[in-house]
């Protein structure tokens, strides 16, 4: 177990309203310096976890910690204070499209310093060319391509060189030399910085070629496995295997919890003595009963 984490989550339970809790009761140690990824099916809590981490949200009960201090969303000054710490860079990119690709980059620059602009210029040329595209710095957004997007995006989030960075699905509709190239980034950016990366995606085999740590969540909250990438690999819970081997029979179902199918067509089932009856009649004569 990680002894001296960069960001723990300790018991945490969060829930965007009473009737139904994303995350439950859940502890997590996200090593310092390492990309940990968080691999899960959709809707299980991967960037609600994110948000809880960046004091969007506070926890309906439970702690996040942050290098030792813990995120308190009511503080303000030291909220701020911890997120000049992070960079994020969002699922889509969140580019501002009436700005070109340098002034995207600047703009935390401009926003949280008081640099020169001779020297917020250096900066933003350096980032754009750890991501291999300074030569594009005059373009708008609406000149370049997806993957150009997504690297434009990374090259603002590590614009403050951050501790902790933070990609939600950086893989998403990526061609498969635009994926290759973004998850080479991560790693190499974080072992370049020595930043703490935590990476949100349901791309198991990029995630597994560059992540030191692994964290599998399912639906209702819940931490299915983590370790490392080979153990995961090599598990043989039946959960953890078909989602890392992406198997289509296993403990997570492909239908949404719904009634049987026969109750919503009202199609004639056969009962125990082998009498048909309509379902939904059936159905009808329990519940006035």
């Amino acid at each position: 177990m990680e002894t001296n984490p960069f960001i723990e989550i300790d018991r945490v339970t969060f829930g965007y309203d009473t009737s139904r809790m994303i995350l439950k009761d859940i502890s997590l140690k996200f090593p310092r310096g390492k990309v940990s990824a968080i691999l899960g099916g959709s809707g299980c809590g991967k960037t609600t976890l994110l948000r809880l981490i960046g004091g969007v949200h506070r926890p309906s009960s439970g702690r996040v910690i942050f290098d030792g201090e813990v995120v308190d969303t009511r503080d303000r000054a030291r909220l701020y204070r911890l997120r000049r710490r992070l960079g994020m860079l969002f699922q889509f990119g969140a580019l501002f499209t009436d700005l070109n690709v340098f002034d995207n980059v600047a703009f935390p620059l401009r926003e949280h310093t008081q640099l020169p602009e001779a020297m917020i210029r250096d900066i933003v040329l350096m980032k754009l060319n750890a991501v291999g595209l300074r030569g594009a710095a005059a373009l708008r957004i609406s000149e370049v391509s997806g993957g150009m997007a997504r690297r434009i995006a990374l090259a603002r989030a590590i614009a403050l060189d951050p501790e902790l960075i933070m990609y939600d699905e950086p893989f998403a509709g990526l061609d498969l030399i635009s994926m290759g190239v973004a998850a080479k980034l991560i790693r190499t950016l974080n072992d370049v910085t020595g930043a703490t990366s935590l990476v949100i995606s349901h791309d198991v085999p990029e995630c597994m070629a560059i992540a030191d740590f692994v964290v599998l969540m399912a639906n209702g909250g819940r931490i299915v496995a983590q370790g490392t990438p080979k153990e995961l690999m090599d598990s043989m819970d039946p959960e953890t295997r078909q989602f890392v081997r992406g198997e289509p029979d296993g403990p997570v179902k492909f239908h949404y919890p719904a009634p049987d199918i026969a109750v919503d067509f009202g199609v004639a089932v056969a009962g125990a003595d082998g009498v048909e009856a309509q379902a939904g009649s059936s159905v009808a004569g329990q519940a006035s009963r």
